[in-house]
């Protein structure tokens, strides 16, 4: 499964089984600053049918409608052990993924010429600097936890970058220093 959407769609039910509707509000208050939905209610329902057809999340009885009643009753989600044991799996894989596009990133910025490789970093740097909190505060004690991790994994993130950063100068620097002896004296 290849869809973003689901899998924090996954995430929502794994907290707290709900109604699209109210699963559709909790991820916008979770993800909607790092996670847009382009046609809200539709790209929930999308995710929810994509996770039943894996057996990752099922329907659950609803208790707020009696069979007896005429208005037919809400689903309402719920994850499966399947559904906890792959989002979990899945989790693990998104770091091996950061940890290439990382090693991608330096690959591909050796490929440039030392000095556009420093005007490269200049300003990776100054986009580091930049970042800004942008998450308000959580409503629950799970949001709250999750806003300290994402803001700590976020500080620590940039102080890591801004080390490479300095790192990667260094040695774009020396190649070029060694170049100018090279030319100076040849």
């Amino acid at each position: 499964m290849r869809s973003s959407i689901a899998w924090a769609v996954l995430g929502l039910v794994i907290e707290r089984p709900g109604y699209g509707y109210e699963l559709q509000q909790r991820f916008q208050r979770t993800y909607g600053d790092v996670l847009a939905l382009t046609s809200g209610a539709k790209q929930i329902y999308t995710a929810l049918d994509s996770l039943v057809q894996r057996s990752l999340v099922e329907g659950m009885k609803s208790e707020e409608s009696e069979p007896s009643s005429p208005r037919q009753s809400r689903p309402r989600y719920g994850a499966t052990e399947r559904g906890v044991a792959a989002y979990q799996d899945w989790l693990v894989l998104r770091i091996e993924e950061e940890r290439q596009r990382h090693r991608l990133f330096a690959r591909q910025l050796a490929m440039l010429e030392p000095h556009a490789a420093l005007d490269v970093i200049d300003q990776y740097e100054r986009e580091c600097l930049d970042e800004t909190d942008r998450a308000a505060p959580g409503v629950t004690e799970k949001e709250r936890v999750a806003e300290r991790l994402a803001e700590r994994e976020e500080h620590l993130t940039v102080e890591m970058r801004l080390a490479w950063l300095d790192y990667a100068r260094t040695e774009l620097k020396a190649i070029i220093a060694e170049r100018a002896t090279k030319s100076d004296g040849a």
